[in-house]
């Protein structure tokens, strides 16, 4: 059985992630490409050989596509998801599934009003190494799980870029990557929700309270640096530290990737910075294999499963999405808002 995807929008996030992912994924296939930006759109119907790119969503929803990658920018889902519905469409949402709880909550109720699957693109799930720590969890390989620190600072491809460095070097404008993720709502909202689905996919808990720390290195309206402390409804507490800045103006650039997951009889260590994996409990120390933070691919396995058989698997159920983005939405909206009170004060 072959499905033909089509995909909305066609920026950074399906140039890299989703578009080699569906092309490298039996059962699927990239039969057409809707973007408005006709550069993009060329682009990259160009580079995967796509046989129909429109601009006009009308042409892209009558071209004959069985389901649809959402990839646009966060503001765009939810007319995206309404246009999916109307046409009868199964969807792949790009996270955050919207820019607020009362969007994502009608988007759940279109596609439930229209009985269609609908699946976010949380694909940190799938890596075998975030498989492997749910794996660990639920053999009780560390006991009760009761801390965990999940960290991801990078500098979001840095403040500044030029964007014709052979003929003008020493032109630099702001990167317009970094300032709309900052814009929809920064670190927290954009990369920080995969940390708070882990977190809550891995324990099988829900979260009952959270708080949040912020840091303005730059001068947008959301903090650029971001902490939340969770509190499990299992007795975990987990700290996630999210950060845009880190190294955005430095020439050599860095970054800070760790998973650190603490139980009552071990504990379970991830570093993408020195590929290291490791199991620690009261048998021993045990290496385990290493493999990056995300998989596209094995997320769009599961989606070609998901659409034969109805069943989401291990992909994000759309209720489970919107309550991190809830918690990022709330956690980034309360620094923002003691951020202003201290500059009244």
């Amino acid at each position: 059985m072959n499905f033909k995807i089509g995909v909305m929008g066609c920026g950074v996030i399906a140039s890299w992630g989703h578009l080699p992912a569906i092309m490298d994924t039996d059962g699927l296939t990239i039969h057409a490409l809707y973007d408005p930006d006709e550069h993009n759109l060329h682009r990259e119907a160009h580079r995967y050989s796509v046989p129909h790119a429109y601009t006009d969503i009308e042409s892209f929803f009558n071209c004959g596509i069985d389901a649809v990658a959402i990839c646009s920018p966060a503001p765009a889902h939810i007319q995206n998801v309404i246009d999916c519905a109307a046409y009868g469409l199964p969807v792949l949402c790009e996270k955050p599934l919207a820019m607020n709880e009362h969007e994502g909550r009608q988007m759940i109720e279109i596609m439930d009003d229209a009985d269609l699957l609908m699946a976010v693109g949380f694909c940190y799930r799938f890596s075998p190494c975030a498989l492997k720590i749910k794996e660990l969890i639920a053999q009780d390989a560390i006991g009760d799980v009761r801390s965990m620190r999940l960290v991801y600072n990078w500098d979001c491809h840095g403040k500044f870029y030029r964007p014709d460095p052979l003929n003008q070097p020493d032109y630099w404008v702001e990167d317009p990557r970094r300032k709309g993720r900052m814009d929809e709502g920064g670190p927290m909202v954009d990369c920080g929700t995969h940390q708070i689905d882990l977190a809550r996919w891995w324990t099988g808990s829900n979260i009952v309270r959270f708080h949040s720390h912020g840091a303005w290195v730059d001068d947008y309206e959301a903090p650029d640096h971001v902490w939340c402390h969770m509190d499990h409804d299992n007795g975990c507490h987990t700290m996630v530290e999210m950060s845009y800045s880190f190294g955005h103006t430095t020439k050599d650039k860095i970054s800070h990737f760790i998973y650190e997951v603490i139980g009552t009889r071990g504990m379970i260590r991830y570093d993408r910075n020195f590929n290291h994996f490791e199991l620690r409990n009261d048998h021993g120390t045990y290496q385990l294999e290493f493999h990056g933070e995300k998989n596209f691919h094995g997320m769009y396995a599961a989606f070609r499963e998901a659409l034969i058989t109805g069943e989401l698997g291990n992909l994000c159920r759309p209720e489970d999405a919107l309550e991190v983005t809830r918690i990022a939405r709330h956690a980034t909206d309360e620094v923002i808002a003691d951020h202003h009170g201290m500059l009244i004060r």
